[in-house]
């Protein structure tokens, strides 16, 4: 019990030096992640071989944030998912996983935020370990 109330007091103070770090919200339940999925998805149709091949696969994997979100909430993560990537694509920004409900809400209007800091960190070390496995395969050329 008491190392779960630490675990929980070291979470709030990691959110707190999040904001003070960067201090701006914004919607949670995977709602960044599926839109910068979108977008992702979205260029890369624009781009030709490898480099298509690779955005496409780092904005797939951007999906496994909802679907983990939808997993730990005993929700059906696939079926979300793909009703997510659908809302998104036609322009619902904001929609999210709604815990509460089991379904995909407006996240924005629920109120359900969460720290820019903490996406931008993971979305940067998630492209720099990328970065680090392509350059070892030698897929990318680096200057």
């Amino acid at each position: 019990m008491i190392d779960e109330n630490e675990r929980s007091i070291h979470d709030a103070l990691c959110v707190v030096r999040s904001l003070y770090q960067r201090k701006f919200l914004i919607p949670g339940g995977g709602a960044p992640e599926m839109e910068v999925n979108y977008k992702l998805t979205e260029w890369s149709k624009t781009l030709g071989g490898m480099e298509a091949f690779c955005v496409r696969a780092f904005a797939e994997a951007l999906e496994v944030i909802p679907a983990t979100l939808a997993e730990n909430a005993g929700l059906h993560p696939i079926q979300l998912v793909t009703e997510l990537r659908n809302r998104h694509a036609t322009g619902n920004k904001y929609d999210g996983l709604n815990i509460k409900k089991g379904c995909i809400s407006n996240i924005h209007d629920l109120g359900v935020i969460q720290p820019l800091q903490v996406n931008l960190s993971a979305l940067g070390l998630a492209t720099e370990l990328c970065r680090m496995i392509l350059k070892i395969d030698d897929i990318v050329f680096t200057a």
